[in-house]
């Protein structure tokens, strides 16, 4: 009899390949957060949505292990009576392997999948992992949608302010001080930049999907499919030698004899480390360069990011204006406007500006309990409406001709009770704190996670997810390396970095609340940097405790709203902008002070 479900079809592959268990990543090549349906593995065997997960398959049970943003979603997505859930930081799974399955266990994985450190751990659990010449779902997944081959798309100079030549220079520069022979780059967003194209290979992430080895020469070979360079004009990858994606673990072992290689201690595949020393060669673990100069941006990025913003912060005006209209009288009427309604009210404003490409990730239209999940996303089944008697969440941004944005907003349009009233206050308080604090050249994001944490740590409350992480220029909306949580990130916030900031607080089948701005890391006083705020939004007061802010919290988001006001009332429309006037007038004329 055949099986008849994915898992059941995976557990007989299995059994056929002498496996006792098979390691299954939400990861691709080029560990990804937004994988290509073709690469979803973690989405047709166990129905799970979200972009980070690990599943252990066993011939009796199956883990599914996922990060604290999806603790809540993953029982909604996933049939909790047949796989297990835990958690992938606090319940690592080579830690499970280690302690209930016997030693010498036969694990299988996919070198391409996995990086070396997670190779490391498997190798510490006592298990014998097994690396597989091939793809097990290409035998089991038989309606398995197509590899994605997205056109790419040069980004011109005058966007991105350096030419791929002078870059590729940089890196060659970077190679030759490391005494290294080449470096292989497997991050897309990284070949993006260093490359200046864009791709669409998965919608909402402007990047392709390919590798690419580059010597301490500056002589660079792009493994791309021909396919996606055909609307792509030859002079922006003049100098650049196009190999099929095929070759690119064949080149690196052909290079690598008695060469060094550098690869990414955190990303690089380890079918490259396999590679390199099956064929004589050193591995140099280490972060790509590649990944900090894209990270600094330069002045012509930095303005673009600032164009954008202005022009996103205009859509979402006409946007809130209109919520903040239509979400009574339509909930008087017995109409009242959904999340899906809601989300796709907000990009046909987006779309109404002209440099608006696509969103630059799936929005965030959450309301009531369904905001309690931090990466909810609205359908059909669970489209909830958006009335007066709870928050409504909204994180959502754009891709545009020159910039990247992501904001959150918590919206309410009626009074709430003490407690929400009480934790949106501490969650603004954790924002204000964050985004005004001054901090010393080189200090590391998880040095200032707690500075937005501690309102509602007094509280007994947190969050689990990160404070703020890096946003791409025309990429990807989680940029690395950068990031503000609570685990130790080694990289320094300098001028030019560009970082959200994004405290929250969820209570699980109740609510959720964040605040999110993008910002720009820039000079302070001597010896110190600051955030200056990208995001052009107004923040909703009306369900603040007014009496627990600060002098100086009142005055930063006076200040706020005052830039805010005199920058967008000109973009906005007509019918929006007396409402734009009102939602950032004064918290003096706000309160009646």
């Amino acid at each position: 009899m055949q099986p008849t479900t994915p898992l059941g079809a995976l557990r007989a592959l299995m059994q056929t390949r002498g496996l006792d268990g098979l390691l299954v990543p939400r990861a691709d090549a080029h560990q990804s957060e937004d994988c290509a349906p073709h690469d979803n593995k973690l989405a047709w065997l166990f129905g799970f949505t979200g972009s980070a997960g690990l599943a252990l398959v066993l011939a009796d049970r199956a883990l599914l292990s996922v990060d604290g943003r999806y603790q809540v979603q993953v029982q909604h997505e996933v049939d909790t009576r047949a796989f297990e859930i835990h958690h992938l930081h606090n319940e690592p799974v080579t830690q499970w392997i280690a302690e209930h399955l016997a030693p010498g266990a036969r694990i299988g994985f996919e070198p391409l999948l996995m990086v070396n450190s997670q190779y490391e751990a498997l190798c510490a659990s006592r298990c014998e992992p097994v690396a597989l010449d091939s793809d097990p779902f290409d035998a089991v997944w038989h309606d398995r949608p197509a590899a994605p081959c997205g056109a790419i798309t040069a980004m011109p100079l005058e966007l991105s302010g350096e030419s791929s030549a002078d870059k590729r220079q940089r890196v060659a520069q970077a190679l030759r001080d490391a005494a290294v022979d080449y470096l292989a780059i497997t991050l897309p967003d990284n070949i993006a930049w260093l490359l200046n194209v864009r791709g669409s290979d998965v919608a909402m992430s402007p990047v392709p999907h390919s590798f690419l080895l580059i010597d301490q020469q500056g002589d660079t070979e792009w493994f791309v499919a021909p396919e996606k360079l055909a609307s792509l004009d030859p002079a922006a990858i003049a100098g650049v030698m196009i190999s099929p994606p095929q070759a690119f673990v064949g080149r690196v072992a052909e290079r690598a004899a008695g060469r060094v290689v550098a690869l990414d201690a955190d990303f690089s595949p380890v079918a490259l480390r396999f590679a390199v020393e099956a064929a004589g060669g050193t591995v140099r673990w280490q972060s790509d360069p590649v990944t900090w100069m894209k990270a600094l941006k330069n002045p012509v990025e930095l303005e673009g990011y600032r164009a954008s913003h202005r022009e996103d912060g205009a859509a979402w005006v006409n946007f809130l204006a209109w919520l903040q209209r239509e979400v009574p009288r339509r909930e008087a009427a017995g109409d009242p406007i959904t999340e899906l309604e809601a989300q796709q009210k907000q990009l046909e404003f987006r779309q109404q500006r002209a440099s608006f490409i696509e969103p630059s990730f799936t929005t965030i239209s959450a309301a009531g309990s369904n905001a309690a999940m931090c990466h909810y996303h609205s359908s059909p089944e669970t489209n909830r409406p958006i009335t007066r008697g709870e928050f409504y969440l909204n994180d959502s941004g754009g891709q545009y001709l020159n910039g990247t944005t992501d904001a959150t907003r918590t919206l309410s349009f009626g009074p709430l009770d003490a407690p929400r009233r009480l934790h949106y206050t501490a969650v603004l308080k954790g924002f204000l704190a964050l985004i005004t604090l001054p901090f010393p050249n080189g200090t590391q994001g998880h040095q200032l996670d707690a500075v937005a944490r501690r309102p509602l740590w007094e509280l007994g409350l947190d969050f689990d997810h990160g404070t703020g992480h890096g946003v791409g220029h025309r990429m990807l909306i989680h940029e690395l390396p950068q990031r503000i949580a609570k685990k130790v990130n080694p990289w320094p916030l300098l001028p030019g970095s560009i970082m959200t900031i994004e405290p929250g607080y969820y209570l699980a089948e109740q609510y959720g609340i964040r605040i999110e701005n993008q910002v720009e890391v820039v000079k302070a006083a001597p010896g110190f940097s600051r955030f200056s705020t990208l995001t052009l939004i107004p923040i909703d007061l009306s369900q603040v405790e007014i009496g627990l802010l600060s002098e100086q919290e009142k005055v930063w988001l006076d200040d706020y709203h005052q830039q805010v006001r005199e920058t967008l009332s000109p973009l906005v429309d007509d019918d929006a902008r007396a409402w734009l006037f009102a939602a950032t007038a004064s918290l003096r004329v706000q309160t009646g002070a």
